[in-house]
């Protein structure tokens, strides 16, 4: 079982961190895919370096496996973030368009109706990113924090993209390309710690949150996530929930008259979460101010008739 860490050199805040990384030792050069996508390895951990956009690139877990034969456990995907704020940023998402209908056509790679399995490491790596920003100075010029689920590439492993943002100026930062190398290497315990973030069914803390609405930086969900450690899976902000006005019938709201791709969105996350989190107890967290009661009720509707458990904060304790 080995970890694909996928930087692109079209992308300095991809391929920087990649670099950073390969100086640390004990890589050896690992063989060349289609396409040219060079490789290297050190343990069960393989960096691909390729030139095209990462968004670009489905279902590289799944060409590595046919390529090597070797069984892809999880991919990690190096990337520049950007944001309209323009801030400093360090963040880490799960990926997938699950609100998409069939026929329309992605913006930013993977599949309409799609989901990757959300990567277990995202919360414990989110408090270890935290901690190596702040040894090295980065806080609090830049801000460490979730996203929301979005883009591509497709992927059918446990998936995450940690990125630096939200500019040029910050794609080309050598220290915080060195923190991100250093999140890599002592999060998959190329050092001499242990690997953080491995999910297993027999660990005790078995709640899982599967974050439904709110904004990109899903402020409300990450307040629970970092209060009380729990996994983190799928996280839906309000456009990843498109949910049509019922009008005049606002007061009668079910889970049947809300027209929209909503229902989709939650059940293929909340799908792709379980997969990731065998055994898991998952756990639904909504943005309780985000919604209107119209779209509360029937989200919560639809929630007991599926029976995926609503978690209220306390829950996760």
């Amino acid at each position: 079982m080995v970890t694909l860490v996928v930087a692109t050199t079209s992308d300095p805040a991809s391929i920087n961190p990649a670099k950073e990384l390969l100086a640390m030792p004990g890589w050896q050069t690992g063989p060349t895919l289609e396409a040219g996508i060079r490789s290297f390895k050190n343990g069960d951990v393989r960096i691909l370096e390729q030139d095209k956009s990462i968004i670009e690139e489905d279902d590289l877990d799944l060409r590595w496996e046919a390529a090597s034969k070797e069984t892809v456990d999880e991919i990690i995907f190096l990337s520049k973030h950007t944001a309209v704020s323009n801030r400093a940023a360090l963040t880490i998402h799960p990926i997938g368009i699950p609100h998409l209908k069939e026929g329309d056509v992605p913006p930013q790679g993977g599949r309409a109706g799609w989901a990757a399995p959300p990567s277990p490491r995202m919360g414990p790596w989110l408090t270890l990113l935290k901690k190596i920003a702040h040894s090295n100075n980065l806080l609090p010029e830049f801000e460490i924090t979730l996203e929301a689920t979005h883009h591509g590439p497709i992927t059918t492993k446990p998936t995450m993209f940690v990125e630096i943002g939200s500019t040029h100026e910050y794609w080309v930062r050598q220290d915080a390309a060195h923190v991100i190398a250093l999140l890599i290497w002592e999060g998959l315990g190329l050092g001499e710690g242990a690997a953080v973030g491995n999910w297993s069914s027999k660990t005790e803390q078995k709640k899982v949150i599967l974050g439904i609405g709110g904004g990109h930086y899903v402020p409300r969900h990450m307040d629970v996530i970092l209060k009380n450690g729990v996994w983190v899976g799928h996280l839906l902000s309000g456009y990843s929930l498109p949910m049509e006005d019922p009008g005049q019938s606002k007061g009668e709201t079910s889970a049947e008259s809300i027209r929209g791709t909503w229902k989709q969105s939650i059940k293929v996350s909340f799908d792709a979460t379980v997969a990731a989190f065998p055994d898991g107890e998952i756990l639904a967290h909504l943005d309780q101010k985000s919604f209107k009661s119209w779209q509360k009720n029937a989200i919560t509707d639809f929630l007991g008739k599926e029976g995926i458990k609503i978690g209220k904060p306390g829950d996760f304790s």
